[in-house]
């Protein structure tokens, strides 16, 4: 997960971030700042903006939140009454008409699966009963992840974006967007807000964060936390544009006679996957790294090097299982490593 520098306070325990005030003396003085945090997207979403008028902050900051509120209700699937949930209930029996938002997200997905040859697949929902709480833990046997895995193929949805549809080929079929949708919504906020002149701002749900301009004169300081140790920051990375999003083993999983069980789950094998321990991409283009993250954690080491090094448009850092990281290395130059205190 990625930690944002920018309030006086520590985030709940739950989240476990570290937020921590940007200082600079070039920062002007008719510039204000305004943040607020809310619940959404089955984490917390934070807002941080800058500019001359208070109130314009206040009401942009009131219409992201409202936008991402809309769409995160149309694509979750915990919601009965979403649209995800429709195609999900109308698997293998017809098509349901999607808006244009979701269908966006779908085809985005489509094109991820097709980038990583399956590693990321949003039918992955198809696999039922996995719980990673911690205080209450829940595994499928052998036997149901063999039979669901049959379920599991992006190929099996069918896209008409014509006409506007989406379809599950087979009964029983589901798919969850948790990997792809939250850094569109949180995109989709951040637009709103420039569609309200604010042209300061750091969008943060859960450790996936889009930044643009500066916070006190100076870029957005965001922190990438150490897999082996999560209350730890490994290093930093200052931004003006762009997004910087997180996977890891050490988010939602628990222990079972020697080994961790997470929430990425590998399609090929329906079980969470062994790979790097935490995968961290920064680019200005959301398209280039929306679910790759996850993606690496079930490619591996090898292959993740390789998407990220062919590519100058992104730069990261793959955690290995000992704890080891490799940086790519543009962003290599640029971290901003722990001073003794701990804080970058």
């Amino acid at each position: 997960m990625t930690i944002p520098y920018y309030a006086q306070h520590l985030r709940a325990l739950a989240l476990g971030m570290l937020l921590a005030v940007a200082t600079s003396a070039c920062h002007k003085a008719d510039l204000t700042q305004h943040q607020e945090s809310r619940p959404l997207m089955g984490t917390v979403v934070d807002i941080v903006t800058e500019g001359p008028d208070p109130a314009l902050l206040v009401s942009a900051t009131e219409a992201a939140y409202a936008e991402m509120a809309r769409l995160s209700d149309m694509m979750n699937h915990y919601n009965p009454d979403s649209v995800v949930s429709a195609i999900n209930r109308d698997a293998g029996v017809r098509p349901v008409a999607v808006p244009r938002e979701l269908m966006q997200v779908l085809t985005r997905a489509r094109m991820m699966s097709e980038r990583t040859e399956g590693a990321f697949d949003i039918t992955v929902g198809s696999l039922k009963g996995w719980r990673f709480s911690p205080d209450q833990p829940q595994m499928p046997d052998a036997k149901a992840i063999t039979a669901m895995l049959l379920l599991v193929n992006y190929r099996d949805v069918v896209l008409d974006e014509t006409n506007g549809t989406a379809f599950l080929r087979r009964k029983g079929m589901r798919i969850d967007l948790g990997g792809i949708a939250k850094l569109y919504i949180l995109d989709a906020g951040m637009h709103v807000l420039k569609r309200n002149k604010v042209t300061h701002a750091m969008i943060n749900g859960g450790g996936d964060v889009e930044v643009i301009g500066t916070l006190r004169g100076r870029p957005w300081r965001i922190g990438i936390r150490d897999p082996l140790h999560p209350e730890r920051m490994y290093a930093a990375v200052e931004l003006r544009r762009g997004f910087v999003v997180s996977s890891g083993d050490y988010e939602r999983y628990f222990d079972r006679a020697g080994r961790r069980y997470h929430h990425i789950l590998d399609p090929k094998t329906g079980y969470p996957t062994q790979g790097p321990r935490a995968v961290t991409l920064i680019s200005e283009d959301m398209d280039m790294v929306n679910g790759l993250s996850s993606s690496i954690m079930v490619m591996g080491m090898a292959r993740g090097r390789e998407m990220v090094e062919r590519n100058p448009a992104m730069e990261g850092i793959i955690f290995d299982r000992d704890g080891s990281a490799w940086v790519s290395p543009v962003l290599e130059r640029r971290l901003i490593l722990p001073t003794k205190s701990g804080v970058p």
